[in-house]
């Protein structure tokens, strides 16, 4: 595969790797800020993260650089290659820092899946819902080591023969799975949006259901990126490679986004979950119990009644509309 369609295809998805670069080296820098301005606030999952946001980006570094110096013999360095474009392509893609790239990014679906994971079992807050994703995680990662065998196989081709029909098989898979956490975080923080807009109102409910947060929380350029990649990989198309590198820069992107907001503490979490599913009970069942008490606490002693009455009304004020930790 190297036509002068497939050829457009991988110099515009280099230009496109190096533009995408750059914002994840900014949005790294941010989260670098946050960390420091936690202070004493850090936890063990901010160092964690900070951990898992170090391995992205030397893994995007990896598959930029190889990309780049993989463009730069085939069009500049070995321009007068026998065969051409097409016979440097046939002989030499399977190289040995070709198989590295393709470790770097397959590592990085690896992580940037086990994130989303993650993220499903904070917004959901229970392991059943994640036992399925786990499973094709597993499967996942079978298949990643079999596809980076027959990729690195000398004179495989990562888009033609056994590695296409491997490649298919895990792409399909890792594709599928984050589909399918993606539509169980979009449909879990939509269900306790419309929650929060029944019992708490309209405006409540409006830091749940905006469209960045579900854009966000669900990763969901890194899906569609990826659903994009998978039907032009599996079809033959000569612009799988470009779908390929905005599939591997959002696998990067995506969860530096979500990472960069747990750590200015804007990301839903479970304890949050927690504490208005609280407020909604809490108005459901003591307010009405507050508004029928009224008359009869009036007339106690010394007005000691009243007192009370009002102070459960304001512990119920703040519990609907006090600080929730920020989403």
């Amino acid at each position: 595969m190297s036509d002068s369609t497939f050829q457009n295809a991988y110099y515009v998805g280099n230009n496109f790797n190096c533009i995408l670069y750059g914002v994840e080296l900014m949005l790294m820098k941010f989260t670098i800020d946050q960390v420091i301005l936690l202070g004493p606030r850090r936890t063990r999952r901010d160092w964690l993260l900070v951990a898992f946001s170090t391995a992205n980006l030397v893994l995007v570094t990896i598959y930029v650089a190889v990309q780049s110096f993989f463009g730069e013999h085939m069009w500049i360095i070995d321009v007068g290659y026998p065969g051409g474009q097409a016979g440097y392509m046939q002989d030499n893609a399977a190289v040995w820092y070709q198989t590295m790239g393709t470790a770097a990014s397959i590592g990085m679906n690896l992580l940037s899946d086990g994130l989303l994971i993650y993220r499903c079992f904070i917004v959901w807050g229970t392991v059943k819902v994640v036992i399925v994703p786990c499973t094709l995680y597993i499967a996942a990662l079978v298949l990643g080591v079999m596809e980076l065998w027959a990729s690195g196989t000398p004179h495989q081709d990562f888009f033609s023969g056994l590695a296409v029909q491997l490649g298919t098989s895990y792409y399909a898979t890792s594709i599928g799975l984050n589909t399918l956490v993606t539509c169980i975080i979009t449909g879990r923080i939509l269900h306790f949006a419309r929650s929060s807009r029944k019992h708490l109102g309209r405006d409540a409910s409006k830091i749940y259901s905006g469209v960045a947060q579900i854009i966000v929380e669900s990763a969901l350029p890194y899906t569609l990126s990826g659903i994009a990649f998978l039907l032009s990989y599996s079809t033959g198309s000569q612009l799988s490679i470009l779908w390929l590198s905005f599939y591997a820069m959002f696998t990067c992107i995506s969860p530096q986004i979500l990472v960069l907001r747990v750590m200015e503490r804007r990301a839903l979490q479970s304890d949050q979950i927690a504490y208005q599913t609280t407020a909604i009970e809490f108005q459901n069942q003591v307010m009405p119990l507050a508004r029928s008490t009224t008359s009869a606490t009036a007339f106690s002693e010394g007005g000691q009644g009243v007192q009370v009455h009002l102070e459960v009304l304001r512990k119920g004020n703040s519990l609907l509309g006090g600080e929730t930790g920020g989403i």
